[in-house]
Parts: C-alpha cells; structure tokens; sequence
C-alpha cells in the first residue's frame, strides 16, 4: 500500500512516489465581491478566492470577538418575469409540501441521528492529519472533491496513461506537480478514485461518518470557457453547457460508485445554489442541461436547475444508497448576507423562507439534510483586511450567533430536513492573528451552546478552514480537539428534550 498524508484543500497531498497538489476551493464568496482570480502560489501551494467589498465593514478593532459588523448584501438578481413568478408560485407550493411532510417542524434531525446511531448533536473536522483527527471522537470528517474534471466524456481508466485534466497528463512521472482531476488524487498506478476509497476507508476505520464536499461546477466552468468569472454565470453559462454538464454527470456518477454501499454524508456544491437563485426567480425557470447531458440517469428530469438538483440527489439514492445527501443553503442566496446583518428590522424568518422555496424546488424536497455554512474565513484573518465578520457572543449586538440560528431554525422547519453546518472557522482567542494562527470564536460558542443548536435542528457542526493560511484543526494549540474530548466526555444532551 502506497503511503498517504490526508490533506485538505490548497495542501500539498503527499500520494506514495508523487506529490499531487489538490486545488483550495469552498472560498464562499460572496455575489458582489472582490475575488483573486487564479491562484495562490503561496508555501501552502493553496488556491483561495479572496472575499471582500459589499458585503464588508471596516474593522472595529475587537479582538474579543464581539464586536458589531455592518450590514451587508448580496448582488442584485434579474427581475422576475411571467414565467418567473409561475415557477416561484409552483416552488413555494413545493415548500410547504416539504414541511407539511415533518414532524410539525420539530425535532427535525432526531430521525437522521438514529439512522448514524447518534443522539446528540455531531460533532466533526476537515480532512486535517490523521493524528489530530484521532485525538478526539470526531463523528465527521470531510474532504473537498473539487479541482476540476478529467477530459473526454468518461473518467479515466488509468491515471498514469492516457488521462489528463485542462490538457496536463495525470502520471505521476510528468513532474507537474499533480493532477486536477480528483480520480486521480493518488499514486498513479492505483485506479482512479483511489483517494476517495481511500478516504472512506480511512475515516470509517476511525468510527468517523466520511463526508464529501462536491464543488466541481465552478472549477469545471473556470478551464473550459475563457474568461468565466465565479457568481450566477456558473447557473446561467456552465449549466447549460452539454459538453460540460456531461462530463459533469459522468464525474459525479464515479463519485457515487466509489462510496457504493458505504455510509457517507454527501454536500452538492457549495454556492452554486445561492449564485443560481441571484440568477432568476425559481429553479423550475432557470435552463440547464440535464436529460440532454445524461440521459441515462436524468433522461426524465427537465432541464432546468431544478432538474439538475432532481436528479444529483437521484443519482445518489442509484449508486450510493447509504449515503445521506442535501443542497448548500448560502445565507446571502436572498440578496441580503443574513450572517452579516446589523439592521434589527429585518424579518429573518422571511429571507429564510426565500431560500428554502427556492431549494426545494431544486430538490432539496428530496434530499435528507440542508448544509449551512458561518463564515470561509476566521474572523481575526477578516480583521487584518479590514473587515468585520464577528458574531457577538452575547448576542447583544448584530450581527450575532442567535440571528444566524433563527435563520437556519426558519429555513429547516420550511424544508423540513435538519441541517449541518459545515466548514465552520477554527480559529480561537489564544491566537495571535497571524498566518494559520487566526481568531475566532465558532469553535468556543458552537460546543458551549449545542442546546441552541439542537433547538434550530442542526444535526452537526463541522469544523475547518476554508481558505489556505487560516486556522486548521492543525494549528489551533489543540482547541477543537479539547473542546471535542470535552463535549464527548460530559452526560449526552439529548438532541429532542
């Protein structure tokens, strides 16, 4: 067996006789913002996208964590027309449906938890190093799929012969520093999709719930069409590319076949739901290539986004029936940042309600969990460039942990799964906001409050960075860890009262 140093996202990956680099990506930037177009070639070898202007604040100076941010929103959407308000009418429809379908909106997670065998809120880690990963009863471990995909119309029956991703060969013996197609994250004379077997192999062993973070979409479209720039053309350009959409397909369909039987968590593009929903005013309205693409697999399914979400999730009940699966809910997807907010008016219940119609819509009526996200960067790093993205934790001033919980509470019980927050920030106090040593406090409050958490049904809370050069699980001093050991130590808090 070839020797393997689990990295995550930007790292170098060292895989047996090569050394692969897996390009950063989950960057969550914003509609609006400010972005690095390429990437970093900094010493981690990380690829970031750097989030910035309309939804920023000039910095208040705290370190402690508290202090106030402005308010913040997303980029403008395109105006509804007919059709748009018929497929808005049909996805709200769509919603309650989803809702009608629960519990009555309460304890939305406890039938998902019983299915992993837990009874308390998760509690979990990126991909990190394996030591640090078994220093405390992690219930989760994720990993990004992300990087791009393979060339031609089918995953590649070999990564050291004939495969190549963007033009640049796969084999190890090229010396270009690694391939960009996740099939072959790995000693190039294993198969493909080694890395993923590998991980799912590794994380189960150690009792952890494996868990894939999909974002292909955007790193697809930025090889193959010149001047592509991340934000809604990655609904209203790369979807409705058929060449694209059918690598696409193909590529997700060898995802699915690695995991198989297994037990994974599977995240369906982070962003792209929240860009698609700034597109246009229903999913059931927005063109994508769907049957056109995959008629295999999607040949029943419209082609509209609505479709592509239908039928991901299908595909997954197909070939990894085991696996649990959800969209990616962005806070800002309304066109107002709800994460950021500061105004006390704002019906945060509402925007949440805007979201989950749309998502539902796209299949998430289907799926079994909504992700959620806090924030892609710690908040000490935001500071240093002259943002303020804390979150008060005394919940006195907006924008705070109670706000972002009430969304998250309006946008469960509207779909009527549970959610799972997932790269949540690492950083702490007892850093000292420098690279890879960033403050925050996620980490402190989310493991002090698992009783908010529970009451917003939120089945887990899954920690790590971002972007390169935050807070790892790595560097932290140990503070995810303890916290983690701690929180495991103590009486279990059962998720339902």
């Amino acid at each position: 067996m070839q020797s393997r140093v689990w990295g995550w996202p930007g790292a170098l990956v060292a895989l047996g006789a090569g050394i692969a680099v897996v390009p950063a990506c989950g960057s969550s930037a914003r509609s609006g913002e400010d972005r690095d177009a390429g990437a970093d070639a900094g010493s981690s070898g990380s690829s970031s996208s750097s989030s910035g202007g309309s939804s920023s604040s000039s910095s208040s100076g705290a370190s402690s964590g508290t202090g106030p941010a402005d308010a913040s929103g997303g980029g403008s959407s395109d105006a509804a027309d007919a059709a748009g308000d018929t497929g808005r009418a049909a996805a709200a429809d769509a919603a309650t449906a989803a809702k009608d379908a629960t519990m009555g909106g309460t304890c939305l997670g406890a039938p998902l938890l019983a299915t992993l065998g837990k009874t308390g809120v998760m509690g979990g880690l990126s991909t990190s190093t394996d030591s640090t990963a078994s220093a405390a009863p992690f219930d989760i471990r994720y990993e990004y799929i992300s990087g791009g995909l393979f060339d031609g119309t089918s995953p590649c029956a070999s990564c050291a012969t004939g495969c190549t991703s963007s033009g640049h060969t796969c084999a190890n013996s090229a010396g270009q520093g690694g391939c960009a197609w996740w099939g072959c994250f790995q000693y190039d004379m294993d198969p493909p999709g080694d890395f993923v077997r590998g991980f799912d192999t590794t994380a189960a062993g150690a009792s952890e719930i494996p868990m894939f973070t999909y974002y292909e979409i955007l790193q697809t479209a930025l090889a193959a069409f010149s001047g592509f720039q991340e934000g809604q053309a990655e609904a209203t350009q790369a979807a409705t590319s058929m060449p694209l959409m059918t690598r696409y397909f193909a590529d997700w369909r060898f995802l699915l076949q690695q995991i198989g039987q297994s037990r994974a968590i599977l995240h369906i593009e982070p962003d792209f739901w929240g860009y698609a929903e700034q597109a246009g005013a229903s999913p059931t309205a927005l063109p994508a290539s769907v049957a056109s693409a995959d008629p295999t697999d999607c040949g029943s399914m419209p082609e509209t986004i609505a479709g592509m979400g239908k039928c991901m999730i299908a595909m997954a009940r197909k070939y990894a029936p085991n696996a649990i699966v959800g969209l990616h809910a962005s806070a800002w997807a309304s066109n107002v940042d709800v994460a950021l907010n500061t105004d006390a008016s704002l019906d945060v219940a509402g925007e949440a309600n805007k979201v989950a119609t749309f998502l539902a819509a796209a299949g998430e009526s289907d799926a079994d969990v909504v992700i959620v996200e806090a924030s892609d960067r710690d908040a000490g790093y935001y500071q240093s460039t002259g943002r303020n993205t804390w979150w008060d934790a005394t919940n006195a001033t907006l924008p705070d942990f109670h706000q972002d919980f009430a969304w998250v509470k309006a946008l469960t019980e509207a779909l009527g799964k549970p959610a799972l927050y997932w790269q949540l920030p690492v950083g702490n106090a007892n850093q000292n906001n420098t690279t890879n040593h960033w403050q925050d406090n996620r980490v402190d409050y989310f493991f002090g409050h698992t009783g908010e958490l529970a009451a917003a049904h939120v089945v887990g809370m899954a920690f790590g960075a971002g972007a390169g050069d935050q807070t790892t699980p790595d560097t932290d001093g140990d503070n995810l860890v303890s916290k983690m050991n701690a929180y495991a130590s103590a009486p279990a808090q059962p998720f339902c009262p």
